[in-house]
C-alpha cells in the first residue's frame, strides 16, 4: 500500500520490489491515459527537454504493442504532464 502513495516510475521492472522515485531524481507525475499516475524520471534532461513533453512507449494505448502516448507539461503546474493522446 506504502508504494501506492509514492507512485511508481514508468519503465520500472514489473518484479523491482521498490519501483517508486529515486532520492535525487526529479520526477514529472502523468495525468490521465494510459500511463495515469505514473511518474516520469526526468532527471538530467536539458532545460529544453521537459518543455517540449514526450511521446513515451505503452502497450495499452490506442495502437497497442508499438504505439506511444504523448504527454506534456501542464499550464501553470509543470509538475504534471498532461496526456494529449496516443500515436503509432
Amino acid at each position: 500500500m506504502d508504494e501506492l502513495k509514492r507512485g511508481r516510475v514508468y519503465g520500472a521492472d514489473h518484479e523491482d520490489p521498490d519501483p517508486g522515485p529515486r532520492q535525487g531524481h526529479v520526477y514529472r507525475e502523468l495525468v490521465a491515459g494510459p500511463l495515469d499516475g505514473l511518474l516520469l524520471d526526468v532527471t538530467g534532461w536539458s532545460a529544453a527537454q521537459p518543455a517540449a513533453g514526450a511521446a513515451l512507449r505503452t502497450e495499452i494505448g490506442a495502437f497497442g504493442p508499438g504505439g506511444r502516448a504523448t504527454y506534456g507539461p501542464r499550464a501553470g503546474d509543470a509538475r504534471r504532464w498532461d496526456w494529449s493522446g496516443d500515436v503509432r
